[in-house]
């Protein structure tokens, strides 16, 4: 069985059901000690809530030893948030403990489509896990990042097919002095995203991340105008990755990381997979010194004399 998500692709050695079936753990990854727990409509159906899952998941005689835990669907995650996990994990701290990597919102669109599910507030979850160094958010409706202050964060990504500015602007005010990687979908309007090419040049200009390593500002309708955001911006210095992929890049995008790229010896590799660029473009970026993925490339389509192009992940 195999998982694949936009960040990662795990494959799957075993399954098995805790719990009488109630839960569905998937076990056994490839990498580290960690479960995907999830309920699906049927469960919902028979009561089971984010609640019950937050208990089941807690009396997983595995769970002990989980540095990951993954939280899939809680059911009916476009019409209940998942507030009361959030909650739960707060409540119980201690036992969380031993989780460094945190994943909350796992699914697919036959699950929920990415823009109805339904998020929350995060703000306690910062001072409540100490010791977390990853955390992937999936969903942006009704999330709430609250005041960011985390010593050992060093990967935040947000998976959604529309950011509002209120959690960029949470992000812009972090304090995440250890954060390597940041990943943001941005986007479009349509599906929350509420800001402009200037929401994104004032997050990168008063955001401070000394330690930043990987930079990904993707999924946008208006990605060549991002590009030329994120190319001017500090972090350009001190990044070893520049991630500008799943967006509406075209030849004018491509042309700016041409002339710039080279100026940052620092840069080691560049995703710009998903794109709208000429084959001509992307064998230009290729050529670049750097591990270049221009791959997927989209074609625009024209429908009643206007030009349309999709970020790929938007509903």
């Amino acid at each position: 069985m195999m998982i694949q998500d936009q960040q990662n692709s795990i494959v799957l050695a075993g399954k098995q059901r805790y719990n009488k079936g109630i839960i569905l753990i998937l076990e056994e990854y490839a990498m580290g000690n960690s479960k995907r727990y999830e309920y699906d409509y049927g469960d919902y159906e028979e009561g089971k809530t984010p609640t019950t899952m937050l208990e089941e998941i807690m009396a997983d005689p595995e769970f002990p030893q989980l540095t990951e835990v993954i939280i899939g669907s809680w059911g009916d995650a476009c019409g209940v948030d998942c507030q009361a996990i959030l909650d739960g994990i707060v409540d119980n701290k201690e036992k969380f403990a031993h989780v460094d990597s945190l994943f909350v919102g796992d699914m697919d669109y036959e699950e929920c489509e990415v823009s109805w599910i339904l998020q929350g507030n995060y703000s306690a979850l910062w001072a409540a896990m100490p010791q977390l160094k990853s955390l992937t958010i999936k969903g942006a409706s009704d999330l709430r990042l609250g005041e960011i202050s985390h010593e050992n964060l060093e990967s935040l990504t947000i998976i959604c097919g529309g950011l509002p500015v209120s959690v960029l602007q949470s992000i812009q005010r972090a304090k995440l002095p250890n954060l390597k990687k940041l990943l943001l979908y941005i986007g479009i309007d349509n599906y929350g995203f509420d800001g402009d090419a200037e929401t994104i040049r004032t997050l990168l200009a008063e955001s401070d991340f000394p330690k930043l390593e990987y930079l990904g500002i993707e999924d946008s309708e208006i990605q060549d105008e991002l590009a030329g955001v994120v190319l001017e911006s500090k972090y350009m210095k001190q990044i070893h990755t520049l991630d500008l992929a799943n967006g509406t890049l075209t030849d004018k995008g491509g042309q700016m990381i041409l002339e710039k790229l080279p100026q940052y010896p620092n840069i080691k590799v560049l995703d710009v997979h998903y794109h709208y660029m000429s084959d001509d473009m992307a064998e230009k970026l290729k050529a670049l010194p750097v591990e270049a993925d221009v791959s997927e490339a989209n074609k625009p389509e024209e429908y009643d004399g206007e030009i349309w192009m999709d970020a790929m992940l938007t509903e």
